[in-house]
């Protein structure tokens, strides 16, 4: 049997750990059985955007800085359960996958990481920060034609955040990034499974313009902050704790 992880975080060796002004947690739809939202003092802090928009490293800047000023902090993302992400991985690397059962992976992969570690960390007080979330989910799933009131329903366990930033790149500039880092697009990310083109390249700038149209529809429905990532990243790093202090009152 795989171990359950614990919330973990590094605590500042010289100073004490901050705890963040408490805020009621709500969940979107139906509350998980036994969870008292009163009892989740830490914050969760989403940053959203397509592969290459700079959203990982900025997450890692932004743990860098909360912990150096005392705060716990815990990383989720995307396939990171012990529960479903090495199956979802291999049935992903397989291209064998259909848009209801990609769904239903990753709303498990999702389910477990919120049962046991998000949850967890929140009661304990840690600042959560998720690398996507489930507003990249349910963007896939609409794009690849599934019901949208399905799929809002299946998220309707999920947390509201504290706050959603959503790092928005031009698709060409996305290209550019992950040939730098990658030297390769991804067969998903690139929308190769909707038949949009034969072309790598052009699949993937269509595919990932229906994305951020979809971001803008959930933004209206959702309210998180859209923010420009075509800049530097020390810049948008600036403009990232300008806005996660914020949230931390």
């Amino acid at each position: 049997m795989t171990a359950r992880r614990k919330p973990t975080g590094r605590r500042n060796a010289t100073s004490c750990v901050k705890s963040p002004r408490p805020l009621t947690k709500r969940f979107l739809g139906h509350a998980l059985p036994g969870i008292r939202p009163s009892e989740l003092t830490g914050r969760l802090i989403v940053i959203e955007g397509a592969d290459g928009s700079g959203r990982s490293t900025q997450i890692r800047r932004l743990v860098d800085w909360l912990e150096a000023s005392g705060h716990a902090t815990t990383q989720v993302g995307l396939k990171r359960s012990n529960l479903a992400s090495e199956e979802l991985e291999s049935a992903k690397n397989g291209n064998i996958l259909n848009r209801t059962t990609m769904s239903l992976f990753y709303a498990t992969d999702f389910a477990d990481q919120l049962e046991n570690i998000i949850i967890p960390s929140l009661r304990a007080g840690f600042i959560v920060l998720a690398d996507r979330y489930i507003y990249t989910l349910m963007a896939r799933d609409m794009v690849r034609g599934l019901d949208s009131d399905w799929v809002k329903s299946l998220y309707s366990i999920a947390l509201k955040p504290d706050a959603v930033f959503y790092l928005k790149l031009p698709p060409e500039k996305l290209i550019q990034r992950n040939f730098m880092k990658n030297h390769t697009l991804d067969y998903w990310e690139s929308g190769m499974d909707l038949g949009l083109s034969l072309d790598m390249f052009d699949s993937f700038v269509q595919y990932q313009k229906l994305m951020a149209d979809k971001f803008d529809e959930l933004r209206k429905t959702w309210g998180f902050t859209t923010i420009d990532a075509d800049r530097s990243m020390s810049e948008l790093n600036r403009e990232l704790r300008g806005n996660v202090e914020r949230v931390l009152g």
